[in-house]
């Protein structure tokens, strides 16, 4: 049987392929997407680093993600999850930056977002795209799933790249 690449494995290659670099803003997974990728040898040579963002008012002061967002739009939206990725990779100078922001449980919030609601964005100098994501109910496999999407992202994206 062939040897099936993992998400972060495929994505380290790339990136290095390439000379890319990429930094991390995690809210609801909580590090996941920097600690698969941290997990391979050599990381560092493409992964600059990573905020944990797990309140709003680290959202605002670390990777200037706007009050006016968040309180029009609420954490969990398009619009945080894009001055998220935004923010971080500003922040880190790197070529690509990534979010997450959505509800791990154990419910769901005031503005209607259901437990697994994820909002997953990808920013690079071509602009910054969006994902809502429906990642299941359970907190481990949302976590897990959130950071999956964010991979193949980031794979699309180099893939698709001029």
């Amino acid at each position: 049987m062939a040897d099936i690449k993992k998400p972060e494995q495929a994505v380290f290659e790339l990136l290095r392929a390439k000379g890319l670099s990429l930094a991390a803003a995690e809210s609801c997974t909580g590090g996941l997407i920097a600690k698969r990728i941290t997990d391979i040898p050599g990381a560092s040579e493409v992964f600059f680093g990573g905020v944990v963002s797990y309140t709003n008012a680290v959202k605002e002061a670390l990777l200037g993600v706007s009050r006016a967002s968040l309180d029009e739009f609420g954490a969990v939206s398009e619009r945080v999850a894009r001055e998220m990725a935004e923010g971080v990779r500003r922040e880190l100078k790197t070529d690509i930056g990534v979010s997450t922001t959505g509800l791990a449980g154990p419910g769901g919030d005031e503005r209607g977002n259901a437990v697994g609601t994820v909002y997953a964005a990808l920013s690079s100098a071509d602009g910054t795209v969006c994902r809502r994501l429906s990642c299941g109910t359970e907190r481990a496999e949302i976590r897990n799933a959130a950071a999956d999407a964010v991979f193949a992202m980031i794979e699309e994206h180099i893939r698709a790249a001029r």
